[in-house]
């Protein structure tokens, strides 16, 4: 299995300008840059918030990076340290020399991390694609994880005709000039292609070829050994599955956690309602040996 890269020296150097300039135009307040080097290649994270206090880990979603948390550092970072992780293999500061197979991998090298940066345990928020390495971390090190938020993670069922439109769709809409994308957002479902500035980092992103493991439908099995305080928030409009079979499922599965389904949204659920989802990342259970009560329809 090959790894991620950038095709050329030029597309890598065209996105690294449009990172960083990203970047200064977007985060809020200060941050500390770290570079990692793990089994799997360097990994950049930006560490922020208080001294004190459970450590929030955030991982994006496919083909994203920490930007995508841009709307959320600064809240959370009042109440918690954060660590924003520019996800190994995703277009971002990271660099990737070594191939992830599956998520057992994906756990590693998040552990491998997480030690190297002297946290032993933490709270992992995790959206579509991060939502998965995070449940693998939970599965595979459950004494390193504090708690889990899943934002519309991926892994939850398989992949259907309607996620892949879905993502097409909002990729053209997202290329289309800015005063058509709040009507093509409502069109498509996708209000992700509002964010301008990271729809300009998107198009930059063009030369990175993504080579990550699709993310596995997890067995019951896995699911079942999920035994940390967990809330799970599903798009109620998701395209990336059934939200209310998923909804079913999991409270089956997982009787202690918090399942909810969050009204007019879609799996672009961190933009669609980003008010509510601090709210509740920042009312997750905050203790490892507590039941979280179930919600939502």
């Amino acid at each position: 299995m090959r790894i991620s890269e950038f095709r050329n020296a030029r597309a890598e150097s065209r996105f690294r300008a449009a990172y960083e300039r990203t970047f200064a135009s977007l985060w809020p307040g200060p941050t500390t840059a770290i570079d990692v080097p793990t089994a799997f290649g360097t990994t950049r994270v930006h560490r922020t918030g208080t001294e004190h206090g459970e450590p929030l880990v955030l991982l994006p979603g496919s083909g994203g990076n920490s930007l995508m948390w841009h709307r959320y550092v600064q809240a959370l970072a009042e109440r918690h340290p954060v660590i924003a992780v520019d996800t190994i293999g995703e277009p971002g500061a990271s660099v990737q020399t070594a191939p992830l197979h599956d998520g057992r991998d994906a756990a590693a090298w998040l552990d491998e991390l997480l030690t190297a940066l002297d946290t032993p345990s933490a709270r992992l928020v995790g959206c579509s694609y991060g939502g998965w390495i995070a449940i693998n971390h939970a599965i595979h090190h459950p004494d390193r994880v504090a708690g889990l938020t899943l934002l519309d993670p991926a892994g939850m069922a398989d992949l259907g005709w309607r996620f892949y439109a879905w993502v097409i769709a909002g990729g053209l809409a997202g290329l289309a000039p800015r005063a058509l994308r709040p009507r093509l957002a409502r069109v498509v479902g996708n209000s992700t292609i509002l964010e301008t500035e990271l729809m300009a980092l998107m198009k930059a992103t063009m030369g990175f070829r993504r080579r990550l493991p699709l993310a596995h439908t997890f067995t019951d099995e896995e699911l079942g050994r999920l035994h940390t305080p967990t809330h799970v928030l599903l798009g109620e409009r998701s395209a990336l599955h059934d939200s209310r079979a998923v909804s079913a499922r999991l409270r089956e599965l997982l009787p202690t956690a918090r399942i909810e389904l969050v009204p007019d949204a879609g799996h672009a659920l961190t933009t669609d309602q980003p008010e509510l989802i601090t709210a509740r990342i920042l009312d997750a259970p905050a203790h490892k040996n507590g039941a979280a009560p179930r919600s939502g329809a």
